[in-house]
């Protein structure tokens, strides 16, 4: 059978836990000595020796204090159950906040994105547009310069005229030969 320590022997019989050691002591309640040098009693002959209270009555206290730590149990675990639901409320506040600012800089990159592509686009366009007015130029320039070439030999092709054919000697107004050479060069040259 259970062997029980003096205060539980005390609790089992109503007595009280000094009585319980007087009788160890007398001699008139037999006990063993544990390990830890304690004594220990026989359920069995506390019944011998002083009885046993009612074990209904027992059996009814030890289930009140097993419903009144069953009840704290639940009643701790439900306060643990409950932080922890706050906790993970809290966590997600945190993520839908950082989603939500997550995109709102997604938003705002594109909108970035789009720009530089807006812009990147008109650069081109631009670019384009100067490259044709460049191409534009050019094209006057060398009419332009193809206009002051010709007008250029129709002067020269007039001065030509003025020239003395082959073989005729080149005289001037007053008959100077040098005079006149002087202009040719000066037209030619």
């Amino acid at each position: 059978m259970a062997k029980v320590g003096a205060q539980r022997a005390a609790e089992l019989t109503g007595k009280s836990k000094s009585t319980i050691q007087r009788a160890m002591n007398s001699g008139k309640l037999s006990y063993e000595i544990d390990a830890n040098s304690r004594r220990i009693i026989d359920v069995s002959e506390l019944d011998r020796v002083f009885g046993l209270q009612n074990t209904a009555e027992t059996a009814s206290q030890q289930n009140s204090v097993e419903a009144e730590m069953k009840k704290a149990t639940d009643m701790l675990e439900m306060e643990r159950m409950k932080m922890r639901v706050r906790m993970l409320e809290d966590q997600l506040d945190v993520a839908k906040e950082q989603i939500e600012d997550l995109k709102a800089q997604r938003d705002q990159w594109q909108k970035q994105a789009q720009q530089v592509l807006l812009t990147s686009e008109y650069s081109q366009k631009q670019a384009e547009e100067y490259k044709a007015q460049l191409k534009e130029r050019e094209e006057k320039a060398k009419q332009r310069r193809a206009e002051m070439l010709e007008s250029k030999m129709k002067n020269l092709k007039g001065q030509n005229q003025n020239l003395p054919a082959k073989g005729e000697a080149a005289k001037d107004d007053k008959g100077n030969f040098g005079g006149l050479w002087k202009k040719i060069k000066g037209a030619n040259g």
